[in-house]
């Protein structure tokens, strides 16, 4: 019964799911969006890889510690609000891809950043979540998660377009 579903542990939630690209599909809670950004997969890489930046991107989202930086298994505290969540990093794939697994109150999540380059230059940015817990499912639903989800995609689709993000050039062009 999902209800009561622990999902893997933290390790092998690491090591057999976000390091082999994958979500628990399994959990009770699981969402997954894309949204088209016109900017290049590199500035969209520069902001969702640069989690110092993320408050300036979305207010409430903030970094608390990051000591190895942005490389694969470096572990990093971040919160959203008032939930402070510990993280580590599993896919680290410049341009491309983005994974970390997280706990926050006995929840574990995997968390995927996916970046597609479209012909056009542009970038589809696809994120995809799993959360476990037993009872997870009566406090948070796949819908919210995915609301958030669409926040944090809408957040960083601006940030992208206008040219934020560390390096991005945001000189006048003519």
């Amino acid at each position: 019964m999902k209800l009561l579903y622990r999902g893997p542990n933290r390790q092998d939630l690491h090591d057999q799911f976000a390091k082999r690209r994958r979500i628990d599909a399994d959990a009770p809670v699981v969402s997954m969006s894309e949204m088209r950004i016109e900017a290049p997969p590199e500035r969209v890489w520069q902001i969702i890889a640069d989690p110092s930046g993320w408050s300036s991107v979305l207010p409430g989202r903030r970094i608390v510690r990051l000591d190895n930086g942005v490389t694969q298994d470096a572990e990093f505290v971040w919160a959203m609000g008032r939930t402070t969540i510990t993280s580590r990093f599993a896919v680290v794939d410049e341009g491309r891809e983005l994974t970390w697994t997280g706990v926050a109150m006995g929840v574990k999540a995997v968390d995927r950043q996916v970046l597609t380059a479209t012909p056009d230059g542009g970038t589809v940015l696809r994120v995809e979540e799993s959360m476990a817990a037993p009872l997870v499912r009566l406090l948070f639903s796949p819908g919210k998660l995915r609301a958030q989800h669409e926040i944090w995609m809408t957040a960083v689709k601006a940030a992208a377009e206008r040219g934020v993000g560390a390096g991005a050039d945001t000189q006048p062009k003519g």
